[in-house]
């Protein structure tokens, strides 16, 4: 899928050319004029990356940017004027991702772009791998408290959780969606007592079952995915 850049920019050549340019490398570029055109067009979906130019008539590209950062954390790469210090240091601290000078080298842009771009989605994905370590997660009609290493039924009363079960549902719940054999199960869960191909593991995830799950006969929560192993969600 191309990566979709917002370019704003009250100057239609400059508009042009990195439009252009970008889609020459692929990009799919949206325009817009002003700072209004700006947040109309983010309001209907949001790009990958966004480029301000920061001396626009009406409200300005700092301006802007704050506007920006109150609602999205979207990359956001300032065009400034060259030697225009107060500009990229208020983009900075406003929260722009990067800056570029005009005139515009067009090669250094587009190594800016897949830069900002990276960065972000590293960020994103380190958020995402944050918020599933900490937090709550529903396993069925439980909820794993991941901050207390707590499990709570759906009365909310606390189910008394063995330190190893709290490690198997914690790798389960960073591991959403992935099957999982059971010697990957045991080293997550850094039980360091397992012998190769032991199956202990099979009897705990029996005990897990019939905590967390409606009938344990038929689990619905951790599912076994026959001759591999185990899977949650």
């Amino acid at each position: 899928m191309n990566h979709t850049v917002l370019v704003c920019d009250d100057e239609a050549p400059l508009r042009q050319m990195l439009k252009d340019y970008l889609g020459d490398c692929g990009y799919a570029v949206r325009e817009a004029a002003d700072a209004a055109a700006m947040m109309a067009l983010l309001a209907e979906e949001e790009p990958d990356l966004v480029i301000l130019d920061v001396q626009m008539p009406g409200k300005d590209g700092l301006a802007a940017l704050r506007e920006i950062r109150a609602a999205s954390k979207v990359p956001v790469m300032m065009l400034t004027a060259a030697g225009d210090v107060v500009d990229k240091v208020l983009g900075l601290e406003f929260g722009a991702d990067d800056y570029i000078v005009k005139p515009v080298d067009l090669r250094e842009l587009q190594a800016r772009i897949k830069a900002a771009i990276r960065r972000s989605a590293i960020q994103e994905q380190a958020q995402k791998v944050h918020d599933r370590l900490s937090g709550t997660v529903d396993f069925g009609p439980c909820r794993l408290d991941l901050d207390g290493a707590r499990l709570f039924g759906p009365d909310g009363e606390e189910i008394a959780i063995t330190a190893m079960e709290f490690s198997l549902l914690r790798v389960f719940a960073e591991n959403r969606g992935r099957t999982l054999n059971r010697d990957q199960l045991l080293d997550k869960a850094h039980d360091r007592g397992w012998e190769p191909f032991d199956r202990s593991i099979d009897l705990r995830i029996s005990r897990l079952r019939r905590k967390i799950e409606t009938n344990p006969a038929k689990p619905e929560v951790i599912r076994t995915v026959r001759g591999i192993g185990y899977i949650f969600g």
